[in-house]
């Protein structure tokens, strides 16, 4: 079970994707075949994706569908495996994308440039590629730095940031 709190939150998010979802994000990822109406809906697999990664600050699939499955069932009882969960998450990577553009016009402060934005990517290093990694090993993995020429344990930071009049960038 989840506290009343966050149990609010979980239902704000999903009547918030449930408006955009009947009013756009439907025609981005339409079904063409008998299982057109499934157990658990789309709208319900991108509330569960959102509210794990809001609240839980849990990012990897694996780790939002075992904290659903514990702590969710109760709100979403048609959850299904794993691989079901990521096979449907993969099909509505078109929805997630047209949700964007929205949450970040409705969320933005006033005062920021609507026509020009900043993206930047850095790697956060844990530790070089050779050695074994001991810290937050649940969220790192191994990547690689071009810029540096380099293999390491870590993280890519990405960023996307607003400029406003005068002020540091909105991200």
């Amino acid at each position: 079970m989840i506290p009343e709190a966050k149990a609010v939150k979980l239902i704000e998010i999903y009547f918030y994707i449930d408006k955009r979802y009947n009013e756009d994000l439907k025609y981005c990822c339409e079904r063409f075949s008998n299982n057109d109406k499934p157990a658990l809906t789309d709208q319900e697999i991108m509330t569960i994706y959102l509210y794990t990664i809001h609240e839980e600050q849990r990012y990897k699939v694996k780790q939002i569908h075992r904290f659903a499955n514990e702590y969710l069932r109760s709100w979403f009882p048609e959850l299904g495996s794993y691989a079901a969960f990521n096979n449907r998450l993969n099909r509505l990577s078109e929805a997630f994308k047209q949700l964007v553009a929205p949450l970040l016009e409705e969320f933005r402060p006033d005062d920021c440039y609507l026509d020009q934005s900043l993206l930047d990517s850095m790697p956060i290093i844990t530790c070089s590629g050779r050695r074994f990694p001991k810290v937050a090993t649940e969220i790192i993995d191994k990547g690689v730095c071009s810029s540096k020429g380099m293999y390491y344990h870590g993280l890519k930071l990405s960023c996307l940031g607003i400029p406003a009049y005068g002020q540091i960038t909105f991200s």
